[in-house]
């Protein structure tokens, strides 16, 4: 227990030297991380049952050679990549958008910096030192929940464009 508060000390800490901005980093990393989770079990337990019902339905078809059937093939593809791709534009844009919270952070920390430049002088190191902090923090955490994001959402990508194309291996037309 006493080693989980410290962990919450660290981190309430970091969160403080960082500024507002970190919380609303916080916030969207959280966010893009639910969503990719969810993906990631949809992919993993949900699809491959979806899957295994539309194979089962195009099997059960008497005609997969004719016009129709191959309009009813396409729309069942169709609607597989679009149950599969569901969300995945808002979490690459949140992950597009994590860089860019950072620079603000970078921004509102340098105003914090000029702030006391004007009112104490530049010759306290000290308080700038806190509008510096508030500077650099928001944008290392910026790029660090992007690049976790990139790489993820990347991954998850991939899969999907490989279930989806095993999905199109399974329902052969003629």
């Amino acid at each position: 227990m006493l080693f989980l508060m410290d962990i919450w000390d660290s981190v309430r800490g970091f969160m403080a030297a960082g500024g507002d901005i970190l919380w609303l980093v916080a916030g969207v990393l959280f966010v893009m991380w639910v969503l990719m989770l969810e993906r990631y079990w949809y992919l993993n337990w949900i699809s491959p049952k979806e899957h295994k019902a539309i194979i089962t339905a195009w099997e059960a078809r008497e005609d997969s050679t004719s016009w129709y059937a191959h309009r009813i093939r396409e729309a069942w593809l169709s609607q597989a990549k679009q149950d599969l791709t569901a969300r995945m534009l808002l979490i690459k844009t949140l992950v597009a958008i994590c860089p860019m919270i950072g620079l603000l952070g970078t921004v509102t920390g340098m105003i914090s910096v000029f702030d006391v430049m004007a009112v104490h002088g530049t010759s306290n190191a000290r308080m700038m030192a806190a509008g510096i902090s508030m500077a650099t923090m928001p944008t290392m955490a910026g790029m660090v929940a992007a690049l976790s994001g990139v790489f993820f959402s990347t991954r998850l990508d991939a899969k999907m464009k490989i279930s989806l194309e095993k999905l199109k291996d399974s329902l052969p037309h003629h």
